[in-house]
């Protein structure tokens, strides 16, 4: 990311070569006494009126390298008024200033309609992520899809995929009204012949050929900051406040079964 020069292109293909080495080199940790879970986990739409500890694992104590400026803290996952506040703050933990956050299922999804409603908080240097993952850590390959909302420009969200550890299929998606202006609805439909992300039930960008992720995997949210990696994320500065995440509704659906919910990309699918 700090090697980002030249064109647009050239500037995305750097960032995220250099996210999967940090990526491989740090561990994208599970954290400690995550038990791996079964696969062939079955849909589910998780509205955020109670917090369901056997769903979802709630990172806390440690962080994924040295490019994040946080550690993980539980005390920045908040769930009430049905929705999860993931949160971000100059709170000191561990060995870092600032404290983050970040959650992840305890089971792994394969092929079918990954759905979240969510709205992003805006500060430069900051990272609010909605993706799914498996790794080394869980004696699986790397593979990996995303939403990335940088909140430098909330204006755009990036979609991005990585296979085996290398990154493909990049892009930045305009966001009406932006990321933070109100909550807006994020979809990925994943094949095995194609990846397709939706924005307010919009296809905004498609990935098809012989590099796509293919190992079931966990969904994750997480909100982090960095000092180091300023051309992709922007120049960190103290928000001087706490700032926030919220999301209102995660849901899986698996291929062939019936949408979950009416404003469902599921319903609609072709």
């Amino acid at each position: 990311m700090q090697a980002r020069h030249g064109t647009e292109k050239n500037q995305f293909a750097a960032k995220n070569a250099f996210k999967a080495l940090l990526l491989i080199g740090a561990g994208w940790l599970a954290g400690p006494g995550v038990a791996l879970a079964e696969e062939g986990s079955k849909s589910f739409v998780d509205d955020f009126s109670t917090f369901e500890r056997s769903r979802w694992y709630v990172s806390d104590g440690w962080s994924n390298g040295n490019h994040q400026n946080c550690t993980w803290s539980s005390n920045q996952v908040k769930v009430a008024d049905n929705k999860l506040t993931l949160s971000f703050e100059k709170r000191p933990y561990k060995d870092r200033e600032y404290s983050c956050s970040e959650i992840q299922t305890t089971q792994r999804f394969g092929y079918g309609i990954y759905e979240a409603r969510f709205k992003t908080d805006t500060g430069s240097g900051l990272n609010a992520a909605f993706f799914t993952y498996i790794g080394p850590q869980s004696g699986q390959p790397h593979d990996e899809i995303d939403f990335e909302a940088l909140t430098k420009d909330t204006s755009k969200i990036e979609v991005n995929t990585y296979v085996d550890g290398k990154p493909h299929h990049g892009s930045k998606i305009d966001v009406a009204g932006g990321t933070d202006g109100k909550f807006n609805d994020y979809a990925i439909v994943w094949e095995p012949e194609q990846i397709r992300w939706y924005v307010n039930g919009q296809l905004v960008h498609t990935a098809s050929g012989p590099t796509l992720p293919s190992h079931p995997q966990k969904i994750f949210f997480s909100f982090w900051g960095t000092d180091t990696l300023n051309d992709w994320m922007g120049a960190f500065t103290d928000p001087g406040r706490r700032v926030v995440f919220e999301i209102d509704q995660i849901s899986f659906t698996e291929l062939g079964e019936e949408c979950q919910f009416p404003e469902s990309v599921a319903c609609n699918l072709q």
